[in-house]
């Protein structure tokens, strides 16, 4: 049983790798200088990475309340360690940014990624991306009232075929016969 058992894992093990290795020249793939400075420019124009910019100070100050909670007589070092570690690790935000604009240039042409920096920088662009959130909130607004209106008259709708169809069938039965008096 157990010798069946690792069989199994060694071919679902194989199974993987054949699989990694059949999608690796995907992801290894050249993407030119230029395809990646236009990833680059899409990715600033969108602003698709800033939402990562809190991380490592999230981090920080995360390591920081758990440190001085364990030795609260150590604050002044601990903040000031955290702090000059953390700044030492900030240049690593650069590799996020490498990999966000390969996983763009793999998605995109560069043709596209020009015409959304493009679009993202021009005027019509800044609006949308300024007012996305409260149209999307408006248009999630509409639709929960949609789906209950119409919720609501499917029911009414249900309800009412049902009771036509009800009556349809009780007087489509047939009478029942009286009883013979004798």
């Amino acid at each position: 049983m157990t010798s069946m058992f690792h069989a199994r894992r060694l071919a679902a093990a194989f199974g993987a790798s054949l699989i990694l290795a059949a999608a690796q020249p995907a992801f290894s793939q050249e993407v030119s200088e230029s395809h990646l400075k236009a990833a680059r420019a899409a990715i600033d124009s969108l602003g698709a990475t800033e939402e990562f910019d809190l991380i490592l100070p999230g981090a920080a100050q995360s390591l920081k309340g758990e440190l001085i909670q364990k030795d609260p007589n150590l604050q002044d070092v601990i903040v000031e360690t955290v702090d000059e570690e953390a700044l030492k690790l900030a240049p690593r935000r650069g590799d996020l940014e490498r990999e966000a604009a390969l996983a763009y240039a793999r998605n995109f042409t560069e043709d596209e990624l020009n015409a959304i920096a493009t679009f993202y920088t021009s005027p019509g662009g800044i609006a949308f991306k300024t007012k996305s959130p409260l149209v999307t909130r408006d248009v999630l607004q509409a639709a929960d009232i949609w789906q209950k209106g119409l919720a609501r008259d499917l029911a009414v709708a249900v309800n009412e075929a049902l009771n036509e169809k009800a009556e349809a069938a009780d007087n489509a039965a047939p009478a029942e016969p009286a009883a013979a008096s004798d």
